[in-house]
């Protein structure tokens, strides 16, 4: 199944979805360390960066100073398409709101601060139903 390119669909259809949690960033070198189940890893240069739960990254005495909530764009977004990060991450910004973004093979992930993430579901789901606004008056 080919992921959606159409930017006003994704937009549209992007459903925002917070997990539960907190997550946070911490590198670790080489593999990831027995016993944790990061939800991303990224391999680096300077180590393994690993996204977790905090309480995983604390139980194991890991160092972190970012402290993100997990939101995912539920809508299947094309690895190519153009423009749907750039649109989030203006959505967010124009509240003052950083965004990490992760593209997985069937959808995007944002990581924002933990105690901005409902906001941002906020600020995600405005910019969702301006863009239904928008196509159905381009429709009219």
């Amino acid at each position: 199944m080919t992921g959606e390119r159409d930017l006003q669909v994704l937009l549209r259809a992007m459903r925002p979805e917070l997990h539960d949690g907190r997550y946070v960033f911490t590198s670790v070198p080489g593999a990831v360390p027995a016993g944790l189940a990061p939800v991303v890893t990224v391999a680096e240069p300077e180590g393994l960066t690993l996204v977790l739960r905090q309480e995983e990254a604390d139980r194991t005495g890991l160092d972190y100073d970012y402290v993100a909530g997990w939101i995912t764009l539920r809508v299947h977004s094309a690895l190519d398409a153009v423009g749907l990060t750039a649109a989030v991450a203006t959505a967010l910004a124009e509240g003052g709101l950083s965004c990490n973004v992760v593209a997985g093979f069937h959808h995007d992930h944002l990581f924002v601060p933990y105690e901005a993430a409902e906001e941002a579901l906020r600020r995600l789901d405005a910019l969702a139903e301006r863009a239904d606004r928008e196509d159905r008056a381009d429709r009219a």
